[in-house]
């Protein structure tokens, strides 16, 4: 699809007081590429500065009427809860409607059939049901608020069955209080014993679907700790760090595989789990998590705990930066923010300033003057990738000790083992059996000591 085929997107923001020009810049950046990541044309912005949200619509009834002309609304907010609208009752309500023009419906086809001018109306804050109804009410489109966006975006990009059944448990809590704002079976009562309406029942086929989802979640994370605890003796490194910041390439350049990589946000949801590549002894495992993000939903937080205990688990940390995006400082806070809420941010941990080649050499200069102990680097720079390749493994032989073994000749197998889990220096056949001269961390040498004792 070309750029100008794409369904077209207005981003609306409030400027509350506390609210500096430059985070309200950065805020609204960010909203314009989580759009984009849904398929939307951003075609313009409305901004209105006010001590707070509008109860009845985010936006002042000036500014509500700028934007309704963007979008080929009446500018009306109607009433906060919605009722059944008959063809007179529209023509009334657009009569009634304050510095607009009546509007002729002449039948329900024809009303249906009637396309906004813009396809969606994308709100940079948290709102209720009532104030994202009564904006679609007036601007005659879609509305979604932040989260329901950073929802709609996980939807379509979760690839395994553990990824799938969280985002559709953050769907329906999402939804469940929206529905009497949908309109949908409001009007319709069926009366079934006490007499539930049709909205309660919807509701509760939600509670009932969402504790089926988690019965099936917890027997798919179940089998997803046993594969944990399986690599809990292994080093283990996860990348955390701004969804979009290079996670995946870096990923993909520390281990040769062929890990999704894609220029959107939350283009990876699902964690991946590789050996270092070329393989170092002992192996590392280098584990990709789903990116962060301002404003992240308190239910995906939830719903990806499990996919998250791959950073609680981690022996290190290495949190991946944009050094090219201007709020990178802000984006290093979300996520040390979120690694605490998840009680992982205790453990050892580097700062990876990613994508160097898109700094100029003054910026470059600035930010190591910023973070002196920041690893730069890019992703495509094979040089730079062997750089963070010998640090990992510097890292975790930093605390090995040398210690030398006898191996007895018929139980020549642990000579592998050592070679597996630290560096051999030296091998030496004597009478007794080959003598090892090994670098390895205490607890292994301790297993291999009682293993040959």
């Amino acid at each position: 699809m070309s750029q100008s085929d794409r369904p077209t997107a207005v981003l609306v923001a409030v400027k509350l007081p506390e609210l500096g020009e430059s985070e309200l810049e950065a805020s609204l950046a960010e909203l314009g590429r989580l759009v984009t990541t849904l398929g939307y044309r951003v075609v313009a912005r409305v901004v209105q500065a006010r001590s707070n949200l509008a109860p009845a619509a985010v936006l002042g009834e000036g500014k509500l009427k700028e934007l309704a002309d963007l979008t080929g609304g009446t500018g009306d907010a109607g009433p906060a809860i919605p009722r059944k609208v008959t063809k007179a009752q529209r023509r009334r309500d657009a009569d009634e409607a304050p510095d607009s023009e009546p509007v002729e419906v002449e039948n329900e086809q024809e009303a249906a059939a009637a396309k906004p001018k813009i396809d969606l109306v994308a709100v940079d804050h948290d709102i209720g049901p009532s104030q994202l109804r009564n904006l679609e009410r007036a601007t005659g489109t879609t509305v979604l608020d932040r989260t329901g966006i950073i929802i709609e975006i996980f939807h379509r990009h979760a690839r395994s069955r553990e990824a799938r059944l969280q985002v559709e448990i953050a769907r329906l809590n999402y939804s469940a209080p929206r529905l009497r704002e949908s309109g949908r079976g409001s009007e319709r009562h069926h009366f079934r014993g006490a007499g539930d309406s049709a909205l309660e029942l919807d509701r509760r086929r939600i509670r009932d679907r969402i504790a089926e989802l988690r019965t099936e979640l917890t027997n798919v994370q179940r089998e997803q700790d046993l594969r944990r605890e399986r690599r809990r003796e292994a080093r283990r490194v996860a990348l955390v760090g701004y969804t979009n910041a290079g996670k995946s390439s870096l990923m993909r350049a520390l281990t040769g595989s062929a890990v999704h990589v894609e220029d959107k946000l939350f283009a990876t949801l699902d964690t991946t789990v590789r050996a270092l590549h070329p393989p170092a002894h002992p192996r590392i495992l280098i584990s990709d998590t789903v990116g962060f993000i301002k404003k992240l939903p308190h239910d995906l937080v939830a719903s990806f705990k499990s996919t998250l205990d791959e950073a609680v688990e981690a022996s290190l940390l290495l949190h991946v930066v944009d050094a090219a995006d201007p709020s990178w400082a802000e984006q290093l806070a979300v996520t040390r923010q979120v690694l605490a809420e998840i009680g992982a941010a205790s453990g050892p941990s580097f700062v990876v300033m990613n994508k160097v080649d898109r700094l100029t050499a003054e910026e470059l200069v600035r930010r190591k003057a910023e973070l002196p102990d920041a690893w730069f680097i890019s992703a495509k720079s094979a040089a730079d990738v062997a750089s963070v390749r010998e640090r990992l493994i510097e890292f975790f032989e930093g605390t090995f000790v040398e210690a030398e073994l006898v191996v007895p000749y018929d139980r020549q197998r642990w000579v592998s083992e050592m070679h597996e889990s630290g560096r051999v220096l030296e091998e030496r056949y004597e009478e007794q059996g080959v003598v090892v001269r090994l670098r390895a961390d205490e607890d292994t040498l301790q297993r291999l000591r009682a293993r040959l004792s």
